[in-house]
């Protein structure tokens, strides 16, 4: 198929679909191969990036979408006044922080690298959908697993976790009274 029917494909595609569609759906209902998915992509990508225009790509976990461009987000929001989002907390986003890097974890090793407890910003991370569920830990108490979702990577405009920046999240330890502690 040529590359320029196949980009209006895709587009008209992404543009009903709205919500992300796994890379593997188009593929097949496309009829195409993986090199020819890509260079479209890459192509409709670039000429939304190169004329800076309203809508843009985004690829993420397999899956891709048409979004708005964040630069016009003020005159889309002025034209449908939609309700606020509500911001994440510090709270929210320190656990956030950790979910992402240290995945799968439990929330008693969040709580262990922050400090504090996390309950909270945990349920409410599963509730903006940012954190899932994604099993349980083979220890005393099978304590749940939680890891970031697609969402998370969608939100924060990523394509996969390796694009998150590096950081270093090992805890360093002092000894208290003769035992070892984290530092908060």
């Amino acid at each position: 198929m040529e590359r320029n029917k196949l980009c209006a494909i895709i587009e008209a595609v992404l543009f009903v679909a709205g919500d992300p569609v796994e890379r593997d759906a188009m593929l097949e209902a496309l009829e195409v191969m993986p090199e020819q998915l890509d260079d479209a992509l890459d192509a409709l990508e670039g000429e939304y990036e190169f004329g800076r225009r309203g809508i843009r790509l985004l690829r993420f976990g397999g899956r891709v979408q048409l979004a708005t461009r964040p630069d016009y987000a003020p005159y889309v929001e002025r034209l449908l006044q939609p309700v606020q989002k509500q911001s994440l907390s510090q709270a929210a986003l320190e656990t956030l922080a950790v979910v992402a890097y240290k995945q799968p974890v439990t929330r008693s090793e969040v709580e262990a690298i922050r400090g504090v407890k996390c309950d909270y910003s945990i349920q409410s991370l599963i509730q903006k959908r940012l954190i899932q569920d994604i099993g349980r830990k083979e220890s005393l108490g099978r304590p749940i697993l939680y890891g970031t979702t697609d969402e998370f990577l969608r939100h924060f405009c990523i394509a996969s976790l390796a694009d998150l920046p590096p950081v270093d999240l090992t805890v360093p330890t002092e000894e208290v009274n003769g035992e070892l502690r984290m530092e908060n």
